[in-house]
């Protein structure tokens, strides 16, 4: 059995998790995933390889899985306002299907 959900992808520095977090707990989502990112694009390259001195300045990829569109939208909305003027980072929304979806 499935269920639909739209999938928040929020791919940023990883100084501003806690502060993200914060904000997915308080629009209403149960739960995200977090995982380290790299890459390439407007704002230069960033590699999420090892070894490093300092993990300050990488990149991580934040995944928020929710019942409710609006949610989602919410977040992203709050984060974008929040935060990318002043730090690398971009959310985009895809649609979802959950396989065994007792609770997410």
């Amino acid at each position: 059995m499935t269920q639909q959900a739209s999938k928040l992808v929020i791919v940023t520095e990883k100084l501003l998790l806690k502060q993200i977090a914060k904000i997915i707990d308080e629009v209403g989502a149960t739960g995200y995933t977090v995982v380290p990112a790299g890459g390439k694009g407007s704002r230069n390259e960033r590699t999420s390889g090892q070894p490093i001195v300092s993990d300050t300045y990488s990149n991580i990829k934040i995944e928020v899985l929710t019942a409710n569109r609006d949610i989602a939208l919410k977040i992203a909305d709050e984060i974008a306002v929040k935060f990318f003027d002043d730090y690398s980072g971009i959310a985009y929304l895809c649609e979802a299907e959950v396989l065994h979806a007792h609770q997410f």
